[in-house]
């Protein structure tokens, strides 16, 4: 998704089924917005952000499922 321009999608796969939270933070780690935190079944998903009422800048997303976390960076450009 990087970098976007106001709106991206972030897509995630699933091995197996449990709580999903996927939640977007700004630079200085404020937490921003929470796109999914539902239980989820196993399979493909894709979930949009709509940045349009952000500034420009860096910005992560964390999702966490199952005890395992991963973040990564996109960057919006107005």
């Amino acid at each position: 998704p990087n970098p976007f321009n106001p709106s991206t999608k972030i897509n995630f796969s699933l091995p197996k089924a449990g709580v999903v939270k996927l939640t977007v933070f700004d630079s200085k780690g404020s937490e921003v917005e929470t796109l999914v935190n539902e239980n989820k079944q196993a399979g493909n998903y894709t979930v949009s952000f709509n940045a349009s009422m952000l500034s420009s800048g860096i910005y992560f997303y964390r999702m966490t499922v199952n005890g395992y976390s991963e973040v990564k960076k996109m960057t919006l450009i107005k």
